[in-house]
């Protein structure tokens, strides 16, 4: 089986532990994940969630756009020397 061909076969189940995983670095039943299976699984939780359907908002490292923030027009104020 590929790599693609997994993804594809991934149920919802799976991703969730997939994400949990690389998100506490320890599968479920408590065994600390390898730097290895770290980068695999994050690698297999991002393809499935742009194959899946995965809402951006929900996707994993989702960075909400900053809105612009309206700017009040100052008016220049003319500051005068008292000597004059």
């Amino acid at each position: 089986m590929t790599f693609a061909e997994m993804i594809e076969k991934m149920t919802p189940d799976i991703y969730q532990a997939l994400k949990t995983g690389v998100e506490l670095g320890k599968w479920p039943n408590g065994q600390p994940l390898t730097p290895e299976q770290r980068e695999i699984s994050m690698e297999a939780v991002l393809r499935y969630e742009a194959t899946a359907g995965v809402p951006e908002e929900e996707r994993v490292g989702y960075i909400a756009p900053k809105l612009k923030k309206k700017t009040e027009a100052v008016e220049a104020v003319k500051i005068l020397d008292s000597g004059q």
